[in-house]
């Protein structure tokens, strides 16, 4: 049963207190075993006032201008009459463990915006960039009224199929380039494209851009869409000169309604949802295993035998894996 203070909170966020939101966000990272029951408790309550929000999630490598392209694209959203949350993660300091960036300096005239709202939270130990609660943070933006949630990760590497396991649409930046960095693009990314920017083209590289355009587009002919309701676009845009910047969201809008009309938008929801449970319980029971006293006394010597080769790693894991059970047993 929810508590008081759970159902307070709960009823504060529905109100749209954006330092109710601030507090459960931050109870929901938080690793503690009572933070994780009370988070719970108050998603269970929530959950019937979210799913109504469009899901974006954008992607790109460092220096290809993601934050001035979200920043442009929160601030026309907001023109248009919505409430963008904006969830990024930050590459986590190894001493402090806190963001390094800290995208409110990054994002200046979005941060100053009553309607937007963005939370860096540090990517911590999760490889690639997406925190491990970032689904729970989506979700608790919703409740609170953002109509429109950008989950943006650190760079290309292996968050992206996170993020696209949580968004409805999954945006890829790029840079103006020949021919030669095409070939350096992963195939598996471009693959989870729905749409593809290239951004920076303003000055002399404006005509690279459109030639880059050109020839992604030549590339997607030969990869398989990820859905029959929709064929993947390449634009171009200029983040920092505001150009492209409502084509890129009209493209957006097409895309949900393209979903939301032959019905996958419903079932690729419903499949997401699943990914994460099980996603979920694996880091569970990783996390209480690790954490069970009788496995603790154990790992030292098995990792040590694991890592020398004296034993197979496998072998090692099932010995860890017998451990627990047997103290589960107890």
């Amino acid at each position: 049963m929810a508590s008081h203070q759970t159902s307070a909170l709960a009823s504060a966020i529905l109100d749209g207190d954006r330092r109710a939101l601030a507090r459960a966000i931050t109870m929901i990272e938080s690793t503690r075993r009572d933070h994780r029951s009370e988070s719970g408790d108050l998603l269970e309550q929530l959950m019937p006032h979210t799913g109504k929000s469009v899901r974006v999630g954008i992607s790109g490598a460092p220096g290809v201008g993601k934050s001035t392209f979200i920043e442009a694209l929160g601030n026309h959203v907001i023109e248009q009459g919505h409430k963008p949350a904006i969830l990024t993660v930050d590459p986590s300091s190894a001493i402090s463990g806190g963001s390094i960036l800290g995208d409110k300096t990054r994002m200046e005239t979005l941060a100053r915006r009553d309607e937007a709202y963005i939370r860096p939270s540090p990517a911590g130990t999760t490889l690639g960039g997406v925190t491990r609660r970032s689904r729970e943070t989506l979700l608790l933006c919703e409740a609170a009224g953002f109509d429109i949630i950008i989950v943006e990760t650190v760079g290309v590497g292996q968050s992206e199929t996170k993020v696209a396991d949580m968004t409805d649409m999954f945006v890829l930046l790029l840079q103006p380039g020949s021919g030669d960095q095409l070939q350096g693009i992963k195939r598996g990314i471009m693959e989870l494209a729905d749409l593809i920017l290239i951004n920076k083209a303003d000055d002399d590289l404006a005509e690279l851009a459109r030639k880059s355009a050109s020839e992604y587009k030549h590339a997607l002919t030969l990869l398989r869409p990820r859905t029959a309701d929709w064929l993947v676009e390449v634009q171009t845009c200029s983040a920092r000169d505001n150009v492209g910047i409502g084509e890129a969201w009209d493209v957006v809008k097409r895309h949900q309604e393209a979903l939301e009309n032959s019905g996958h938008l419903d079932a690729m929801r419903a499949d997401q949802a699943r990914t994460w449970m099980w996603s979920e319980v694996q880091d569970s029971l990783i996390a209480d295993l690790k954490d069970d006293p009788e496995v603790q006394k154990h790992i030292p010597a098995l990792e040590a035998a694991a890592s020398s080769g004296r034993i197979p790693a496998a072998t090692a894991a099932e010995r860890l894996l017998d451990i627990y059970r047997n103290a589960e047993k107890k």
